[in-house]
């Protein structure tokens, strides 16, 4: 029996691509580099698992990339065709321990195997609305319950300063606030240096990112653009961005679906703004530090 990508025409076929009978059988050995002779693709075998009723092989190249292909025939190492076979049970246990000392969170932290979520701490971060709270928790959600700090919303900063006197913080319950449309000259920036006044407590972090939403914070690249668009004076930011996709946006339902499209464009911490990045890291570094 022989093996053919490309079949009987020829010439669709690729003189790099193996066929069976002259490939050399080499187990899928973690860390072993190999190319994919059709794509050019080469990375070093990080797993191997079953998809679609079929074994794939996972490589990863230089810049921490992954991709998956069929396990078998079709590759190259040293420039040499050969087959790629399933693992032994030793080689799926090096494998299994190799996928999980690599293995990371949404927020590029290193992920803590088995670890159950804490039992949640006195300090909280509070949030503007619904939409930064879901993309908070889609980033940063599993860190955030190996501390056991919660997000909560306050729908709004107009009485953030009633809000912190409520909350009483304290060394033991720190308070982490992240605003919207933190700006010098604009109502958020008056409303937060209001409530630095009245709070006065070296246990509350007022921070904030410059974007009108929280939206703006995805990079324009993972919706198609190079840049967010402008929308005109007197129209509703959310209503135009969904224009101008293209989406549905006649009402508050259109918006809510609009924002789950683009949620689901976030995949890791590299596809948000490095503005919002670095004030979220820091909310989470003030609520779970150490007491003094």
């Amino acid at each position: 029996m022989t093996y053919d990508r490309y079949g009987s025409d020829v010439l669709s076929s690729d003189w790099k691509a193996p066929r069976r009978g002259r490939s050399t059988p080499v187990e899928a050995q973690p860390g072993l580099v190999v190319e994919d002779a059709q794509t050019g693709w080469c990375g070093a075998v990080v797993r191997v698992e079953k998809a679609g009723g079929m074994q794939v092989v996972h490589l990863e190249d230089r810049r921490g990339r992954l991709k998956a292909f069929p396990l078998g025939p079709g590759f190259l190492v040293d420039g040499k065709p050969v087959e790629l076979t399933p693992p032994t049970a030793t080689q799926r246990s090096a494998l299994d321990a190799a996928r999980a000392a690599t293995q990371r969170t949404a927020s590029g932290s290193v992920a803590v195997q088995g670890a159950r979520a804490r039992v949640a701490s006195g300090s909280r971060i509070f949030v503007e609305g619904r939409h930064d709270a879901e993309l908070v928790e889609k980033v940063w959600g599993d860190d955030l319950r190996i501390e056991g700090v919660v997000v909560e919303m306050l729908d709004g900063v107009d009485d953030l300063a009633a809000v912190i006197r409520d909350f009483a913080p304290d060394r033991s319950r720190r308070l982490g606030v992240l605003v919207d449309h933190l700006v010098p000259g604009t109502k958020e920036a008056r409303i937060v240096e209001e409530a630095h006044r009245s709070a006065g407590s070296e246990h509350v972090l007022i921070v904030g990112h410059p974007y009108v939403d929280v939206w703006q914070s995805v990079r324009p690249e993972r919706l198609g653009w190079s840049q967010w668009p402008v929308i005109p004076r007197g129209t509703s930011w959310k209503h135009g961005i969904l224009a101008e996709l293209g989406w549905p946006h006649a009402d508050q339902a259109d918006v809510a679906q609009g924002w789950k499209r683009i949620l689901s464009t976030v995949r890791t911490y590299a596809d948000l703004e490095p503005s919002l990045l670095g004030r979220v890291e820091e909310l989470i570094d003030f609520v779970t530090a150490p007491q003094e």
